[in-house]
């Protein structure tokens, strides 16, 4: 997989560096705006590889003529940048859809569909409605940060945990860290949240001295979401074995007697699923959808294929087992809010 996004990110380049060619727009271009880079963030690289995924099949026995080509810029950590490229991949008029994920985007792209009246953008992991160029799909992070902080209060002896985001925003704010909380108070009650932010998303040593503070005053289950600043707070853990629980992808293999849990986001899947509904002409434009455990694209993870986590009792995997069921057949209902 990652030789194929290497490849494809060089293409990108030399597609950007033809921006004054004066190319048309044709039928069926995907570009991939990855806010961040792709090797130090799995959810980014299940972006680009479930787009791939839809691409080729909708390519599949066409003539090269009638397929679909393919784009990916990576846009890098420096958040401040990310309008200034977006602005200038949608100027080029030569995608006819952009597809991207993160709940920021929103708002660097509705200007740009005033701007740039054809363009059109799918938007994963994020929320509009009432735009006809853009569609979101948000995944439920209320049932994520739940269950993750359900699992991460079973597990705390101290009823201190956790969380290292790499900056303040909207869903952290109003839905991750409040269901995180949740969860936990519904699993131990008292349990309490030590909440800290790295500052961006790529400083692994302030991850490392947050992570490391936050042992020192008793909390024992952490949860990072902070990209590339993650790996600090990784070996953070495993110096002070302590525990992590992990958000969005399968992580153990980092650090399988750390991580705890892993509740994973299907966006390989979900990636997938629109281009092929754009590349057939199904998007409903201007559509905001939620989806979560029910669906299948909110997933929660005890252990890695080939290894079991021995601290994680069989009495915390059977209450987990039984909090998951609730929430996919929705006796446990819980609110989404944006």
């Amino acid at each position: 997989m990652k030789k194929n996004i290497i490849f494809m990110t060089a293409t990108a380049l030399m597609f950007f560096t033809a921006s004054c060619s004066g190319k048309k727009t044709i039928a069926a271009s995907v570009a991939v705006f990855v806010p961040g880079i792709i090797a130090d963030s799995p959810i980014y690289a299940m972006l680009a590889q479930g787009v791939q995924d839809g691409v080729e099949s909708f390519n599949m026995g066409k003539a090269a003529s009638e397929q679909a080509t393919i784009a990916i810029l990576e846009a890098g950590t420096n958040q401040a940048e990310w309008a200034q490229k977006l602005t200038a991949l949608a100027a080029e008029q030569k995608y006819s859809v952009i597809i991207s994920s993160n709940p920021s985007l929103p708002e660097l792209v509705e200007p740009l569909t005033a701007q740039f009246p054809a363009q059109k953008f799918i938007l994963l992991d994020a929320y509009k409605t009432g735009n006809s160029n853009i569609v979101t799909v948000c995944y439920n992070q209320r049932e994520q940060s739940y269950v993750t902080g359900y699992m991460a209060a079973l597990m705390t002896k101290t009823k201190k945990i956790g969380l290292i985001t790499a900056q303040e925003y909207p869903v952290m704010n109003n839905v991750i860290l409040p269901g995180f909380a949740e969860g936990a108070e519904a699993a131990n009650p008292g349990t309490t949240v030590d909440f800290r932010i790295v500052g961006n998303w790529y400083d692994a040593t302030k991850g490392a001295e947050l992570a490391s503070a936050m042992y020192k005053t008793g909390v024992d289950v952490i949860l990072p979401i902070c990209g590339g600043a993650a790996q600090g707070v990784v070996n953070a853990a495993k110096e002070n074995g302590m525990y992590l629980a992990v958000f969005d992808s399968v992580e153990f293999s980092r650090a399988p007697e750390n991580i705890i849990s892993c509740t994973v986001l299907e966006q390989r899947n979900m990636a997938a699923q629109v281009t092929a509904e754009y590349l057939a002409g199904k998007i409903e434009w201007g559509s905001a959808k939620t989806v979560g455990m029910a669906e299948g694209f909110v997933r929660f993870v005890q252990d890695a294929p080939d290894c079991r986590n021995e601290a994680v009792s069989d009495e915390m995997r059977k209450k987990m087992q039984e909090v998951v069921a609730s929430i996919e057949s929705g006796a446990l209902l819980l609110p989404q809010d944006y």
